[in-house]
């Protein structure tokens, strides 16, 4: 075994048991805890990249099949310009746009089916059929009716976000208890007053469960929307482009970029959870 592999694991087994022995400890403030959640995750995957690091150069793996990760960082820093362009056109553009417009539709459109039995029975089966549609195929025909720019990669994005939105906040507005509604109705409370004061905050969970969901599958929409016709310029665009050109570097820092973004959209909504639903008993004791 070369040394490659021999300092990899070696690493491995000394990260592995200061992680071991982290896991264990038990800090009594808030923020102990919380350091020592950030703390783990980090070290183990910091691991793992030493690992896949040893193992391509201990091996000799090629890059075309397996990339080491110093070269994906040289080639990141090297091409920021060209990554913050992609970045800017498929998730500033693309899935922010997309991802507000699909949940304010989804949950504008599930006040209007708890309000109407009729649209409750009809639109609800149908909105579970459209959002088992293939993307690969839904995609297409957005770029062939929005055109080969961002608003095509938005309207898949809007597809996608849209009926779990609906589903979650439908859900969501009958999980209030009906001791609660009947004495929402005792106080003589109209319809809007009980679905501000009572529902939707009972529904919130719902609401914030698919707004983290959506975080992650309006990214992967945009980008695999991109594969069918964009301008020269995206995330999707340059992993395809930069797979046909063997760059695989390229395509694993494409790749970094995403899921570090998905990541840090993701944390963002479920630190608006934590502080809109603050009183919710999952929160508390977490």
């Amino acid at each position: 075994m070369n040394w490659a592999l021999t300092g990899a694991f070696l690493f491995w087994a000394c990260a592995w048991a200061l992680n071991e022995w982290l896991s264990r400890l038990t800090p009594r403030s808030t923020a102990g805890k919380r350091a020592l959640g950030i703390v783990v995750p980090a070290i183990f995957g910091i691991t793992l990249l030493v690992v896949w690091e040893g193992v391509v150069r201990g091996f000799e793996i090629s890059p075309v099949l397996l990339t080491p990760p110093s070269a994906i960082w040289t080639r990141l820093i090297s091409s920021i310009p060209i990554l913050w362009a992609d970045f800017q056109q498929t998730f500033m553009k693309a899935v922010l746009i997309g991802y507000a417009i699909g949940c304010g539709a989804g949950f504008l459109t599930a006040i209007a089916i708890d309000r109407s039995p009729f649209l409750q029975r009809g639109l609800l089966p149908l909105g579970n059929f459209v959002s088992a549609l293939p993307i690969v195929g839904v995609a297409p025909i957005m770029v062939m009716w929005y055109g080969f720019d961002w608003p095509s990669k938005a309207a898949v994005v809007i597809i996608m976000t849209f009926f779990p939105m609906l589903v979650n906040t439908v859900q969501g507005l009958s999980a209030s208890s009906a001791i609660d509604r009947d004495l929402m109705r005792t106080y003589a409370a109209s319809y809007w007053q009980a679905l501000f004061k009572l529902r939707l905050p009972a529904a919130a969970p719902f609401i914030f469960n698919a707004l983290k969901i959506n975080s992650t599958l309006a990214l992967i929409g945009a980008i695999v929307a991109e594969f069918f016709g964009t301008p020269i310029v995206g995330m999707g665009f340059r992993i395809s482009t930069e797979v046909g050109r063997m760059n695989i570097d390229m395509v694993w820092a494409e790749i970094a970029i995403a899921a570090l973004a998905g990541s840090l959209f993701y944390g963002a909504v479920a630190l608006l959870e934590r502080a809109v639903t603050f009183w919710h008993p999952s929160i508390r004791n977490g």
